[in-house]
């Protein structure tokens, strides 16, 4: 049935009842559990099918978010603050619980560190309720507990956590979604940066095979994924900072993890081309990398969004982390780490090196755009492929020097512009949301419902998106007014990159 305003709303899932509430037309029920809480015996594990409940259960509450450091994504009064190990819970919205609604489901990023469903950045009631869609966003474990490998320590310890959580919650989906008024063959999955990154995953993973129907990455990152071999040496490494055995290890306080942790991120960031958190492939969960899996075509086959933003490492400038340069003397250490007998090459593609403008383009491709143009080109052999560069910016970013930088598109597919971030990114947006921001979110609503399998796309707003292949590379241009198609626009940045990914 249509959801009633200020009625609380009740689900029936294969585990038990939920009881949830509503804003506006949508029903909302938060801090579902989809798996057994990884606590206990059961940190570091793989998650466990839940448990069924008697009963009615309150669903009207966020659940915790996983352990993590205070970041401005999550900055805003209204975010959840609490912090806990048992944070294995989704968020469910619905405009019409009798209905058979595509589903979108939100993949949050956060360099595998920080980030969940929760934040108000990412809620989906105006993505419900503008499409007629059901929206779940999922938490899963993140940092020492789920972004850092500790697969090779052996029993005990399982490999990929972040992404058996995401698998784990997707399964859920395929089982109860049809009680939130839900179609579990028209899921379409989608995440930004950490989250864009294990879209990609997901769909080179074997396992996760038939749990979803679509996909789009925004500004995925694939150098959080890692082989194995390099995993396995941080984990023992990680074992000889703590100086205890591994069967010790679930039973030390997160502090103590999470300090570990951490300085091997440090190490990793300054002696290798991959970070010490994210995903690992060589292992039965991830058998390849997923630019590897798309070349040889071994992985999900289905319509695909793929994008970037004109100015991705522009916040990152600002802070200077060593995960991502954007110093001369960064950049130059990691071109002497992963090619140094491509050095002219690269940076005859960035003609103001060392300008901040060029510093600014060089980390972005580092992180985002080399391996996005790699991937793509390799997924649009096999897959319905539409490929976007974001660059919009309104005046506040502006005013920074920001431009199009990382995840500032989060806000306009969200419509979100009431959090935190919305409101310093476009203060007028809760009033008048910009004409991009309708745009933006209505191509990814109408992906989400029609598929987008074959042929020169026209959405709702009457303008084209045509496939993406390499004979064009057509890509749509995302702008303030109006968008635009241009083929191959980042060509000589994308040439220099080509074989290093």
């Amino acid at each position: 049935m249509a959801v009633v305003a200020g009625h609380s709303t009740v689900a029936h899932t294969n585990a038990g009842d939920l009881r949830g509430t509503t804003e506006g037309s949508v029903g909302v029920w938060r801090g579902v559990p989809y798996a057994e809480q990884p606590v206990g015996e059961r940190r570091f594990l793989a998650p466990a099918p839940l448990k069924p409940w008697s009963g009615v259960r309150d669903a009207v509450e966020h659940g915790p978010l996983p352990p993590q450091s205070k970041s401005f994504v999550g900055g805003g009064r209204d975010d959840p603050k609490v912090r806990d190990e048992a944070c294995l819970t989704l968020t469910v919205w619905s405009p019409d619980t009798s209905g058979s609604l595509p589903v979108m489901v939100w993949i949050p990023g956060g360099a595998f560190v920080f980030g969940a469903g929760q934040f108000q950045l990412y809620n989906g009631s105006r993505l419900a309720a503008n499409g007629n869609v059901v929206v779940v966003n999922i938490t899963y474990r993140i940092g020492v507990f789920g972004g850092f490998e500790l697969g090779d320590l052996g029993d005990g310890f399982d490999d990929n956590l972040a992404l058996r959580d995401q698998m784990a919650a997707l399964h859920w989906i395929q089982e109860n979604i049809a009680a939130f008024g839900g179609d579990p063959d028209r899921v379409t999955i989608f995440g930004e940066s950490a989250g864009g990154t294990s879209v990609l995953a997901l769909l080179a993973s074997p396992a996760a095979d038939g749990l979803f129907r679509r996909a789009i990455a925004q500004s995925p990152a694939l150098p959080l994924i890692a082989d194995r071999e390099l995993r396995a040496r941080r984990a023992h490494e990680f074992l000889a900072r703590l100086g205890v055995s591994a069967a010790e290890v679930k039973s030390l306080p997160q502090r103590q993890l999470r300090r570990a942790a951490g300085r091997l991120q440090l190490k990793s960031a300054a002696t290798t081309p991959t970070l010490a958190y994210g995903l690992t492939y060589g292992t039965d969960l991830l058998p390849r990398h997923p630019v590897a899996a798309a070349r040889a075509g071994a992985l999900a086959k289905v319509p695909l969004i793929i994008g970037t933003n004109s100015h991705e490492a522009s916040m990152f400038a600002w802070t200077k982390p060593p995960m991502l340069p954007t110093t001369t003397a960064s950049i130059d250490a990691y071109i002497d780490r992963v090619a140094p007998d491509r050095r002219d090459e690269l940076l005859a593609a960035y003609p103001d090196y060392p300008r901040r403008r060029a510093l600014v383009a060089l980390g972005s491709d580092v992180m985002f755009g080399g391996p996005t143009w790699a991937f793509a080109d390799a997924y649009s052999a096999h897959a319905p492929t539409h490929m976007y560069r974001f660059d919009h910016f309104g005046w506040s970013l502006r005013v920074l020097g920001l431009g199009a930088t990382h995840g500032s598109e989060i806000v306009h597919i969200q419509h979100s512009y009431g959090s935190f971030l919305g409101r310093k990114m476009h203060p007028l947006g809760r009033r008048l949301a910009p004409a991009v921001g309708k745009r933006m979110q209505r191509a990814w609503l109408d992906f989400a419902a029609q598929g987008w399998d074959s042929g020169e796309i026209c959405w709702s707003s009457g303008q084209e998106w045509p496939i993406y292949e390499t004979e064009r590379r057509c890509t749509r241009i995302i702008l303030s007014a109006r968008d635009k198609v241009v083929s191959d626009p980042d060509r000589d940045r994308r040439l220099a990159w080509v074989g290093l990914y």
